[in-house]
């Protein structure tokens, strides 16, 4: 099975290279860059094995993107607290949606006269969310997301094009980039809300696609990792009327 790497960070804005990732389950740091295959500096290595290829790195590229703890210890906090941070960031929310459903949007009224076949009227749906969107944009801060969609759309990613009609109206900005082309610009395959470029709140789900916990993010460097997918995934991603539009023109 092949691992599940976390792209950390490259000290090359050019080409890549070198650059840190992480194993999302062992922990482990892989690291590349130009070999070094000077036969002199090689005769100088100890303890270098058959199968093992030195590398060369910059200094910098290990104090920016290594880790910094033997064991992490993520910060966990409940979906109250989360909650708050809606109305207690002071410029700018962003989330990445990646999931192919959700299963809070399953058990809804909307979701079954959506999947039913009935066109479903978001004005005035969950008055308090809406009214509470209209307030924080209303003091000048914004919200975007961006939502990846498979190849056919799934179910669930069918809903949230049609609900992003709901967020739109409080003054929400949703764009929709297709799978193929997130994995092209090697998007994580995580769900996050970036708040004010400092602070990262990542979505945690169970098997069930249930929301269990949020883990918050304040290391530096890993903010930045998380905006320079932020910055990518909003350069390719289009607005979800024309995503919608494009979608139904394929299948007619």
């Amino acid at each position: 099975m092949a691992r599940r790497l976390l792209f950390n960070g490259t000290g090359s804005g050019v080409n890549g290279c070198p650059s840190i990732h992480e194993d999302l389950d062992t922990g482990e740091v892989i690291v590349h860059g130009p070999a070094l295959t000077d036969p002199d500096d090689v005769a100088q290595l100890q303890h270098l094995n058959d199968g093992e290829v030195p590398i060369v790195v910059p200094r910098e590229l290990l104090v920016d993107f290594a880790p910094k703890e033997v064991t992490r210890m993520p910060s966990s906090i409940g979906l109250d607290e989360f909650d708050r941070l809606f109305t207690q960031f002071k410029h700018t929310a962003w989330r990445l949606e990646t999931r192919c459903r959700y299963a809070s949007d399953e058990v809804t009224d909307m979701y079954a006269q959506f999947t039913g076949g009935e066109p479903v009227n978001w004005e005035g749906v969950d008055a308090e969310w809406c009214a509470e969107r209209r307030q924080q944009t209303g003091l000048g801060k914004r919200f975007e997301r961006v939502r990846i969609v498979d190849n056919p759309p799934t179910a669930g990613q069918l809903y949230l094009l049609d609900n992003a009609r709901r967020n739109s109206a409080v003054g929400e900005k949703i764009l929709n980039l297709w799978r193929a082309d997130a994995d092209q610009l090697s998007l994580p395959a995580e769900d996050f809300w970036i708040f004010d470029s400092r602070l990262v709140a990542m979505l945690n789900f169970d098997d069930g696609d249930n929301l269990v916990n949020v883990e918050l993010i304040t290391e530096p460097m890993k903010v930045l990792r998380y905006a320079m997918t932020r910055d990518a995934a909003m350069h390719h991603a289009i607005p979800y009327e024309e995503f919608a539009a494009r979608l139904t023109a394929k299948e007619d």
